[in-house]
């Protein structure tokens, strides 16, 4: 069963529409924000699935040394928050599995180098000491971090790899303040340069329908920016509830993973992988019918020039 921010909510029998009232932006974005809170919904637009409880022994530990946790992040699961609810989130999980390593002085116990959006599961890297912390935020901030995801989208793409050139801003036409798009978007609010890299993996069919499963390599860290990429090019990631305007609601999942995170530190160089959950052994759902490229192939083509640019409205 799925829990959607209806467009209409009733309470006590009287309907109060959402979108469509002269209500003030501020006073929609509070009412908001109490339902979802109230019914668990995510004021980011993301589809809360009841069907995919989560509990704090529900963490899987793909790395850990002197300076850093690396961790497998599920999805629909969110980083942290500031609201004191019993909802689980990654750092609780984190206290839960390491209380000895929980810095009194952080909010949150841990100190969070990059974040995964709250449907995406994959890679997530946190910091065990002020110092760890600021080498990763540099290396970050440098271009030095390498960040691989994997996804399915609809339909079959028509190209094996492509290099997307538009820049993101925030969607300002809608209520969900989080919305990002892309610069030829009449209503974009300060877009700024994002570039992505589109390998196609794989084609096939996703629960019946043409689905194709491709690797991301983002070069920017835009907000949402994958998921709006790909939604530009026709092909978006399948389950995105947000960028499908809530009606992508079948999957159990939206389907967006970070398989690898490579950060060349100095002191600690990471190199941290996670298992790619898009395979029919692990959702039946989807089945491959042609074989594009491969993981491993696809790392050996270093030479962007030669991938086809794709350079949108930005």
């Amino acid at each position: 069963m799925y829990c959607t921010i209806a467009a209409v909510y009733t309470s006590n029998s009287i309907p109060i529409n959402l979108l469509n009232t002269s209500a003030p932006r501020n006073v929609l974005e509070i009412l908001t924000k109490y339902i979802c809170r109230v019914h668990r919904f995510s004021t980011t637009g993301t589809l809360c699935r009841r069907g995919t409880m989560t509990t704090l022994d529900d963490l899987e530990v793909l790395h850990q040394c002197a300076d850093y946790i690396a961790i497998n992040k599920q999805y629909d699961l969110k980083i942290n928050m500031n609201e004191k609810t019993d909802e689980v989130t990654v750092d609780k999980q984190l206290c839960h599995a390491f209380p000895e390593l929980v810095d009194p002085k952080m909010v949150f116990g841990f100190r969070f180098v990059h974040r995964l959006d709250y449907a995406t599961s994959g890679v997530l890297c946190v910091a065990l000491t002020r110092v760890a912390s600021a080498a990763m935020h540099k290396a970050f901030s440098k271009g030095e971090a390498t960040k691989h995801y994997v996804a399915l989208l609809h339909g079959h793409t028509d190209k094996e790899d492509m290099l997307i050139d538009a820049a993101v801003g925030r969607d300002s036409s809608v209520l969900d303040f989080h919305k990002m798009c892309t610069a030829n978007h009449k209503e974009c609010s300060n877009p700024r340069q994002a570039r992505t890299v589109l390998v196609s993996l794989e084609h096939g069919f996703y629960d019946g329908r043409p689905a194709s499963k491709v690797l991301l390599k983002p070069f920017t860290g835009r907000t949402h920016q994958l998921r709006v990429h790909c939604t530009h090019i026709g092909h978006r990631i399948i389950g995105d509830y947000m960028y499908s305007n809530r009606t992508d609601t079948e999957p159990h999942r939206m389907m967006l993973h970070a398989l690898r995170l490579i950060v060349p530190l100095k002191k600690t160089p990471l190199d941290i992988a996670s298992t790619d959950p898009f395979v029919s052994s692990v959702d039946p759902k989807w089945q491959t019918s042609h074989v594009l490229n491969t993981y491993k192939n696809s790392l050996e083509n270093q030479d962007l020039a030669s991938i086809k640019h794709i350079k949108l409205d930005s």
